[in-house]
């Protein structure tokens, strides 16, 4: 980046990116954003290369990459590497469609609960909290089973 060009403070990145500073300083930490030199007794600046980073970051998260994923997908821009970013962004995918599956799993369990609720209105146990209980116990007993443990409670 051209040194006429590293106008920016982090704060000033910060704007233009539309994101607040700790967020920049996280990045930087993760190893997505570099951390400009401290000239002597100076502040740090930042180019519009950086906005556009962070700004990239950014339109991955809001896609669902995870962070690791977003090092990734920054180490193949600038080059030729369109089938590895596809590769990528198919296992991307592929976990997409699995959350969306376990939404609609909610999405259902969720809905056949307050229809209970609906029709068990001021009765003193809730459908929806019982079989909050139910699960907790559930999911207790099954660990129990696995580690060969058993309690009392």
């Amino acid at each position: 980046m051209p040194l006429h060009e590293s106008v920016l403070t982090i704060g000033g990145v910060a704007v233009e990116a539309g994101v607040n500073v700790e967020t920049i300083r996280f990045y930087q930490r993760k190893g997505l954003i570099r951390e400009p030199e401290r000239p002597l007794g100076g502040i740090r600046r930042y180019g519009s290369a950086d906005v556009d980073r962070v700004r990239f970051i950014k339109s991955a998260q809001r896609l669902g990459f995870s962070l690791e994923e977003i090092g990734q997908l920054l180490r193949l821009d600038g080059g030729m590497q369109c089938s590895a970013a596809a590769q990528l962004a198919s296992r991307h995918l592929v976990n997409v469609y699995a959350r969306l599956q376990d939404l609609n799993r909610i999405e259902a369990a969720l809905t056949r609960l307050l229809k209970q609720c609906a029709r068990h209105r001021g009765e003193v146990a809730c459908p929806l909290i019982s079989a909050l209980h139910a699960n907790t116990n559930e999911t207790r007993r099954l660990r129990q089973k696995r580690d060969g443990t058993h309690s009392s409670v």
